[in-house]
């Protein structure tokens, strides 16, 4: 009989964001360091509420309607589970925050409330108040509307309850959205020599509150925060005469009227008020009604201010792959031999010098590139439109869809079409997550090409602290299947999905990256049941795709090594009476956010090693161009193995994934702790 046992994706991914509450709760982790894990467990959260949570919602609602959407099994009973986790994490998060407020006393770092205020911070609050929060604040009387004003989404509102001391009985409810993309939400109050006194914006209106109001009469004021959290889906509608351009933004705006799908509130709020609120949202007891403390959008702690100025965070600097030092032009270098880079631990400055170097390069005619998420003020489309202004031919296939991005990514294409670069957009209902990039040179009568094969993001920001892969190389077939993907893009269509089939080298979605890949794992469990040697090595961001999962599983039932590190989602069960060989899964989480995709299979000792764009997730292997490139260079080869080996045995970081959603640190017998991010920079530095 078959093992057909998953973990629901949903009930994973809270696994994975429990570890992100770890590291806030780990004291080896510097105090900055720790609220930044907070504010990044808030923020991951809110998405998970804003995107699964709400399509959970919405399968419930399609029940027995004949749509296209992937249906979970039970999704209410998914949903019930959901809740009851979130309420746990959510106290462990307000145990962990009680610590670390402590800690920061301890370094004479104080968070202020309106009733600890010295004379002197008085007055500078209701200053600062005059001069720069006054005009960014509408303050809205809200029994007076018919409907309830548009709350925006991300936003965070205080609600107030007016009243006066000789009848509390007549109250008045108003609400204020706070200011925080204007002004930020912590101000530095003046302070003791070698202190630091903080106020959040909240409470800077609180203090102004009768201020605010007094024009009404009122003498007692109760605020307290709350915020929504809504659908963040939208439907693409079927129109033909509307351009799929105008149909995202369509979708934006109508993103901003999503339902609520989550309200948070601070527990200790007017009752009056809260009723009245969760009636004109629509909301019932059954949807995530969640209370909290006082403080919520954790999310806005990723810019705390930096006050801790005895701590070291970062553990290192990047620095240039020793192979593209020493001023060489990097074209020579990859035109001779393939280069691995990773990030953060080489400098992403080399892709935009590479870039840069073919926008001056006489011989250079035509750069393509995919674009998927992109830095503000992007360096990778400054040397584009350098590109295009000297004369090169520039296609970037920008993907509209890129989930948060959408507006971005729609100016960048004006932007980028005023210049003269052409702007492929893809096809509906299938993003471009690919990351590729070929550059055509001609010298002479002879045609020249080389590019890249990348794991993660073109964006200068995110290389600082996601770790990803990237192949540099002039590989012949590497170059000719990435122009077939671009000959694709250029005419696009679900009609033409087949030209996809001539890539021959690169594994591609949707085609044929996860038949080629159940191969490879058939490959593997031929072996295994010869007697012979078999192996697999799988690096991840998530496991999901059931098909695969299986695959796995015949592959544990008949003796192959599987070691798995996946960061987040991960649905297989590692252990079953039916398998010889337990399944090894550890995820890390530490610094960097751990972002590539690698796979290795033993191959009868030929080892064969890919770097990927796809994650294991029917979304990436069914709905989505990705694309996978074998490294063919041996000392790559060894590089990369070497890289992942050290991924293994973390003995710092690393928790074993198991059937339990246990989250256990993995613990080393050996004399010296192994942390990975440490000694991957200094093994590639020792380089």
């Amino acid at each position: 009989m078959k093992i057909t046992h998953t973990i629901p994706r949903d009930i994973s991914w809270l696994s994975f964001n429990e570890r992100v509450l770890q590291e806030a709760n780990d004291e080896n982790v510097p105090l900055k360091e720790r609220i930044k894990f907070l504010a990044i467990h808030s923020n991951n959260l809110e998405e998970f509420f804003r995107v699964r949570v709400a399509a959970l919602r919405r399968m419930i609602a399609l029940s027995g309607k004949k749509v296209n959407f992937h249906f979970e099994e039970n999704p209410q009973a998914i949903l019930d589970q959901i809740q009851t986790i979130v309420l746990r994490q959510q106290n462990e998060f307000a145990r962990i925050w009680n610590n670390i407020i402590h800690e920061m006393n301890k370094e004479k770092i104080f968070i202020k409330n309106i009733h600890q205020l010295s004379a002197t911070q008085k007055k500078f609050v209701q200053t600062y108040f005059d001069e720069e929060v006054e005009s960014n604040v509408i303050p809205l009387l809200i029994e007076d509307l018919p409907t309830l004003p548009y709350l925006r989404d991300k936003s965070l509102y205080l609600g107030v309850v007016m009243s006066k001391e000789k009848d509390f009985t007549k109250q008045k409810y108003a609400l204020i959205e706070i200011p925080v993309h204007a002004l930020g939400r912590f101000v530095l109050l003046p302070s003791k020599r070698g202190e630091h006194h903080i106020i959040l914006l909240e409470d800077i209106i609180r203090f102004n509150l009768p201020y605010i109001f007094s024009y009404f009469g009122y003498d007692h004021f109760e605020a307290h925060i709350f915020n929504v959290t809504k659908d963040a889906e939208f439907n693409i509608d079927n129109d033909i005469s509307t351009s799929i351009v105008q149909k995202i933004e369509k979708g934006i705006k109508n993103r901003r009227k999503g339902k609520a799908v989550r309200f948070s509130y601070d527990k200790e709020i007017n009752t009056g008020l809260l009723e009245y609120l969760i009636r004109k949202l629509n909301l019932t007891h059954k949807d995530n009604i969640i209370p909290g403390g006082k403080i919520h959008n954790f999310r806005h702690f990723m810019d705390f201010p930096d006050v801790f100025p005895s701590e070291k965070t970062r553990t290192n600097i990047s620095f240039i792959h020793p192979a593209l030092k020493d001023r060489q032009r990097i074209t020579e270098v990859v035109l001779k031999k393939d280069i691995l880079l990773s990030f953060p631990y080489h400098s992403f400055v080399s892709i935009i010098d590479l870039l840069r170097e073919a926008a001056m390069d006489p011989d250079v005619r035509s750069i393509k590139i995919t674009a998927y998420r992109l830095a503000v003020n992007s360096k990778i489309i400054n040397a584009l439109i350098n590109a295009v202004r000297n004369g090169k031919e520039v296609t970037v296939m920008m993907e509209l869809r890129a989930r948060f991005d959408e507006e971005a990514n729609l100016e960048w294409k004006e932007r980028l079409e005023e210049e003269g670069v052409r702007v492929l957009i893809g096809i509906p209902d299938m993003k471009v997550h690919a990351k590729l990039c070929v550059i055509k040179k001609v010298k002479g009568s002879k045609a020249i090409q080389y590019g890249f094969v990348a794991t993660g993001n073109l964006n200068e920001k995110t290389a600082k602290i996601y770790a990803d892969h990237l192949l540099l190389t002039s590989n012949k077939n590497v170059m000719d299947d990435i122009n077939t993907i671009f000959n694709f893009l250029s005419n696009a269509k679900m009609d033409n999905i087949n030209v996809l089939n001539g890539c021959k080298h690169l594994m591609v979605c949707p085609n044929n990256m996860r038949k080629n890949l159940v191969a490879l794992i058939d490959y593997e469990i031929k072996e295994a049941k010869s007697g012979k040697e078999a192996a697999i090595i799988v690096k991840l961001n998530s496991l999901s795709d059931n098909i695969l999962i299986q695959k796995l599983y015949e592959a544990a039932e008949v003796g192959v090594v599987i070691k798995m590190i996946v960061r987040g989602i991960y649905c297989a069960f590692n252990e079953s009476k039916k398998f010889k060989k337990k399944i090894f899964a550890i995820s890390i989480v530490d610094e960097y956010l751990e972002h590539a995709r690698a796979f290795i299979f033993h191959h009868s000792g030929k080892e064969k090693t890919y770097i990927s764009s796809a994650d294991w997730m029917v979304r990436n292997l069914d709905h989505r161009i990705e694309a996978a490139v074998e490294i063919m260079d041996k000392k790559l080869k060894k590089e990369l193995r070497e890289i992942i080996n050290i991924q293994l045995n973390d003995s710092v970081k690393a928790r074993r994934l198991d059937n339990q959603l246990s989250n256990n640190y993995v613990h080393s017998e050996k004399a010296k702790n192994i942390r990975s991010q440490i000694e991957i920079y200094n093994y590639l530095l020792n380089k």
